[in-house]
């Protein structure tokens, strides 16, 4: 299971409710794993590949 928070401030509630009503159709787009990484990188959170879960085969 994966796991990840992340922090917004209270001027962004109406984009982060936004973005959970719109998540099935975002995720047509762009799928979890590599959404979950651009978070890791936008929050400057360092990681290793080594211990980021993989897509099932």
């Amino acid at each position: 299971m994966a796991v990840g928070a992340f922090s917004y401030s209270k001027s962004q509630v109406s984009s982060v409710i936004a973005y959970i009503q719109n998540q099935k159709i975002h995720h047509q787009k762009i799928n979890f794993l590599d959404e979950y990484k651009q978070f890791l990188k936008e929050f400057e959170v360092d990681y290793d590949e080594r211990y980021i879960f993989k897509e099932p085969e």
